[in-house]
């Protein structure tokens, strides 16, 4: 069967995303050759997320690597993923959600700090609005990187704590200490790896579509569409989480401020059907109970 070039950052999660994808389609019997690519974001460490003036900061380079033909598919970390794709660009299979989840990690001098008096270390919108929701008064600084720069980071004393994917730090197998943080809501389809494609690869979109799993890709396609519909892209604090049970779906949504001061937010069970966009309803009702507003707010302020 066809060799398939596949196209990853080169940071060791990446690698493990696109090694998870290799597996897939080696036990359909296909060849496989990973294809490392430095991104654009990567090359930046300096500069926050939001300051580099694009969404896709993590997925540009690979994109052009598809459109040049150097890669058959790309495997991205699917939260990075712009809902809007370049032309000929595909989402093409979703593995399985493992842990969506916000986790806090300390470092070793504030093990026994309370929330509220932490120093916090994130470069994410999402992340800083829906701690100061909470937390009004909290000290922020930026840190990017991959997970084992930041961990060393906070060793450093950049600040007492920072928050990761928890799929992060459990793919990895990293021994880190870490908390739960039931009040965040999750970036829209966060802890899903997601399979890109040129749409005029018929054979080869066949072949990768059998390792995608359907009920994530329900989910998460209601979470972008979400996403899509608020135009947040990057730039807002925007959180979304959708899970399938049985037939029907439960969806969380919020939108910031970026002070956190204003949130609005929509948590509903409804029964699936395939032929509703529920993203777009969720979206909807946010934008009708104050969301427009926000977001223009928002916009001015970036």
């Amino acid at each position: 069967m066809k060799n398939i070039r596949i196209g990853t950052r080169n940071s060791p999660l990446a690698m493990w995303q696109a090694e998870s994808v290799a597996a897939k389609l080696q036990q359909l019997g296909c060849e496989t050759e990973i294809v490392p690519i430095v991104s654009s974001g990567d090359k930046h460490l300096d500069l926050p997320l939001y300051a580099m003036g694009i969404t896709g900061v993590f997925t540009r380079d690979l994109d052009i690597a598809l459109l040049q033909k150097e890669i058959h598919i790309a495997v991205h970390s699917l939260k990075d993923v712009p809902t809007q794709l370049p032309e000929n660009v595909k989402l093409i299979a979703y593995l399985e959600r493992d842990f969506p989840q916000d986790i806090l990690v300390r470092s070793s001098a504030a093990k026994n700090k309370d929330l509220k008096d932490l120093k916090i270390a994130t470069s994410s919108l999402r992340r800083r609005a829906f701690w100061a929701k909470e937390f009004p008064h909290t000290e922020f600084t930026d840190i990017r990187g991959n997970v084992q720069t930041r961990l060393r980071k906070l060793d450093e004393g950049v600040a007492d704590a920072t928050m990761f994917s928890r799929a992060g730090i459990e793919r990895l197998g990293l021994p880190v200490d870490y908390e739960e943080l039931p009040m965040m809501i999750s970036a829209p389809s966060q802890g899903v790896v997601a399979v890109a494609g040129l749409s005029e690869n018929v054979e080869i979109n066949e072949i990768v579509k059998k390792i995608s799993h359907t009920k994530t890709q329900i989910c998460v396609e209601i979470e972008r569409n979400f996403l899509a519909v608020l135009e947040g892209g990057c730039t807002a604090p925007i959180g979304a989480f959708a899970e399938f049970n049985e037939n029907q779906i439960r969806f969380i949504g919020r939108l910031c401020s970026l002070d956190g001061n204003n949130c609005i937010e929509t948590d509903e069970i409804f029964d699936y059907d395939e032929n509703k966009n529920f993203g777009e309803e969720m979206a909807n009702k946010i934008l009708d109970n104050g969301g427009r507003e926000l977001m223009d707010e928002i916009k001015k302020s970036l």
